[in-house]
């Protein structure tokens, strides 16, 4: 019976609880957002995560993969060739 309400409990709670204070998630109408402002912008959007405060976008453009590093107001702050 313990074990079955661990599980309850641990279903029950927002993905949110249990990433790590510099590893926010990004709410699915903010990555909306970056993929369409990417998008527009000539990108193939592959993945969108956060690490480190950072909004990271890994993209294709032109035949080359990238990774973007965007800031909270969504400007792309920094560029990596992605080997």
């Amino acid at each position: 019976m313990t074990r079955i309400l661990a599980l309850a409990l641990a279903l029950a709670l927002p993905a949110s609880a249990f990433a790590s204070s510099d590893d926010s998630m990004l709410s699915t109408e903010r990555m909306t957002e970056i993929r369409s402002n990417l998008t527009e912008e000539g990108y193939e959007v592959r993945k969108i995560d956060m690490e480190d405060g950072m909004i990271e976008a890994y993209v294709l453009k032109d035949g080359q993969r990238l990774e973007l590093y965007l800031d909270a107001a969504l400007n792309v702050v920094g560029t990596k060739v992605d080997d």
